[in-house]
């Protein structure tokens, strides 16, 4: 089980309950809550913010090894571009899989339009798919996603989400797709 934590202070008390503590994406510099979530001996998932570059996350991977803990996994979840829209630049996960920590995609918080003019963060969810087959052919060691029944009834994130009724089928896709890459490997 994972949860995501948002202080120092809740890390302790999260790491009684969950396997993994995860730092959100506009915390990754954080170093108190890095290391306090270190310390507790957790595996750290840390979200690469959209404002940092692949290559920045050494220093937040750093920060949880230097208080002990060598339990870190690294989730990308795409850039800024612009103000409205998210991208993801798939050399940032051979970059970041060089630190020797597992590289995650976050798909569908990789596909928000956020600051749309509506007031509400929009999506593509048409894209999880694309996105999904690119990670896993530049080397992801996994993909986080959402789904629900009716995407547009969820409490948050709908616009991004992916109908879980599509799931097993792309998910069959997807594990050819790692079948393949792994066969060429050098």
């Amino acid at each position: 089980m994972l949860t995501d934590i948002h202080s120092a202070e809740e890390a302790y008390f999260a790491s009684q309950y969950v396997d993994v503590l995860q730092i959100p994406a506009f915390l990754c510099r954080q170093t108190e809550i890095l290391t306090a979530a270190a310390k507790t001996g957790k595996t750290v998932n840390i979200k690469k913010g959209q404002f940092l570059s692949p290559e920045s996350m050494k220093f937040a991977c750093d920060k949880v090894v230097q208080a002990g803990n060598n339990h870190v996994i690294i989730t990308d979840r795409g850039t800024m571009f612009g103000y409205y829209d998210l991208i993801v630049d798939f050399r940032g996960i051979p970059e970041m899989k060089k630190m020797g920590f597992p590289v995650v995609l976050d798909i569908t918080h990789s596909l928000q339009q956020p600051n749309q003019n509506s007031g509400v963060t929009g999506g593509r969810p048409d894209m999880i798919e694309t996105l999904a087959r690119a990670a896993i052919a530049v080397g992801a060691d996994g993909l986080f996603l959402e789904t629900h029944p009716e995407p547009m009834l969820a409490k948050s994130d709908s616009a991004n989400m992916l109908r879980l009724d599509l799931l097993e089928a792309m998910l069959k896709r997807l594990v050819k797709i790692k079948e393949v890459v792994n066969s060429i490997k050098e």
